[in-house]
């Protein structure tokens, strides 16, 4: 696993979140003295960020080039997909044999929360969506499932920012809720083909469609997500 120093944490925590919540669209330039000056920070802590997510393949770090957000193309959009099927089914298979009022108890909890921001606040619903797959996978209690199903999740943040049509998240809160009545009833059948059908859904608004007009003002985006700084 890439160690990265404790400085880099905050400038690694936010530009990933920007970049899952879609506020950096894919190709954007991430230049290393901006980012550096927005969080008071230096370049060599934000080379370390940066390198953190090229690994993770959510920045095309190049070089000589700098770094930018990574561009899926179309085949690897289709071929992250079907590796998400073939963990997510993994992440319900475990789910299935294990008690499911304390996984419903949890997954309701934040259901709730999808519920509360949709259609008020996209950015928060994106957000949340993906955690809710990445919640499912924590729940198993396989700590290297989880990794690899967050992973994965926000790499498919990246396809939607750059592909998708513009589609309500209602769609995904009501296959999730779906979802959760199958575990909780214990129906492994049902839950698997649940979330077969999510994704597949997912995959299915993810076409490609005409980029809309974007800000490259990385430094003012990235401005809304420099940490508080709680007083001693």
């Amino acid at each position: 696993m890439y160690k990265s120093s404790t400085r880099s944490f905050p400038v690694y925590d936010s530009l990933r979140q920007a970049i899952i919540e879609q506020a950096l669209k894919p190709g954007v330039k991430l230049p290393e003295d901006s980012i550096g000056e927005t969080f008071g920070v230096s370049r060599t802590t934000v080379r370390n960020a940066l390198v953190r997510l090229d690994a993770e393949g959510l920045v095309d770090l190049q070089p000589n080039r700098g770094a930018s957000v990574a561009e899926p193309t179309i085949e690897e959009a289709y071929d992250i997909f079907e590796m998400r099927q073939c963990l997510e089914r993994e992440v319900i298979q475990r789910l299935c044999k294990m008690d499911p009022k304390p996984i419903v108890k949890t997954l309701k909890a934040h259901l709730k929360e999808e519920e509360k921001y949709l259609g008020k606040d996209s950015t928060r619903s994106i957000r949340l969506a993906g955690e809710f797959h990445i919640l499912l996978a924590e729940l198993t209690g396989s700590k290297i499932l989880a990794n690899y199903v967050n992973e994965i999740v926000s790499r498919c943040s990246l396809i939607l920012a750059r592909f998708a049509q513009v589609h309500s998240a209602e769609c995904g809160v009501e296959e999730h809720a779906e979802l959760i009545a199958a575990l909780a009833e214990g129906d492994a059948e049902r839950a698997n083909a649940c979330m077969h059908s999510h994704l597949h859904g997912v995959q299915d608004r993810a076409l490609l469609n005409p980029e809309d007009a974007q800000s490259d003002n990385v430094a003012a985006i990235l401005s809304r997500y420099r940490p508080t700084k709680t007083k001693p």
